[in-house]
């Protein structure tokens, strides 16, 4: 995808502790980027402060990491987060990682597809997502007309 395909953006500068011997950032990383990249997409989207009286909890039934370009320590990144796709128990999630630009020209640097899967905390079984929340992240994803 291309940058202005995500409404989502969030940047932030890679620490020193993230570098591996090679000196790029180390591949278990990406992951933890891409966490970073759900939790603030999830908060920008607001769907738990709309609706506080519904426990919505995830675990990550897949997670599918492709690099393209290293990245280095103390570089600025952008990482992008959009809802590919929404089923009864799950959603499909798309995390760029790119290097930060003035002009937001592409710069691909990984991509991670995660299936999230909705589940009862207690049993830790998948539940139906709310009719709603597909919805929430299909407006959101579509407020800049991508």
């Amino acid at each position: 995808m291309a940058r202005s395909d995500f409404s989502f953006t969030y940047q932030f500068r890679v620490r020193w502790s993230e570098v591996d011997p090679q000196a790029v950032v180390f591949n278990a990383r990406y992951l933890d980027y891409a966490d970073i990249a759900i939790t603030e997409y999830y908060r920008a989207v607001g769907f738990r402060a709309q609706h506080p009286e519904e426990p919505l909890e995830f675990h990550v039934k897949r997670a599918t990491v492709t690099w393209y370009k290293p990245i280095q320590a103390d570089e600025m990144i952008d990482v992008m987060a959009r809802t590919a796709r929404t089923g009864t128990t799950s959603m499909t999630q798309i995390v760029e990682i790119h290097g930060a630009s003035a002009n937001d020209n592409d710069d691909l640097r990984a991509e991670i597809e995660l299936v999230n899967v909705h589940v009862d905390l207690a049993t830790h079984r998948p539940i139906p997502l709310p009719d709603w929340l597909a919805e929430a992240f299909a407006v959101f994803d579509n407020r800049h007309g991508h």
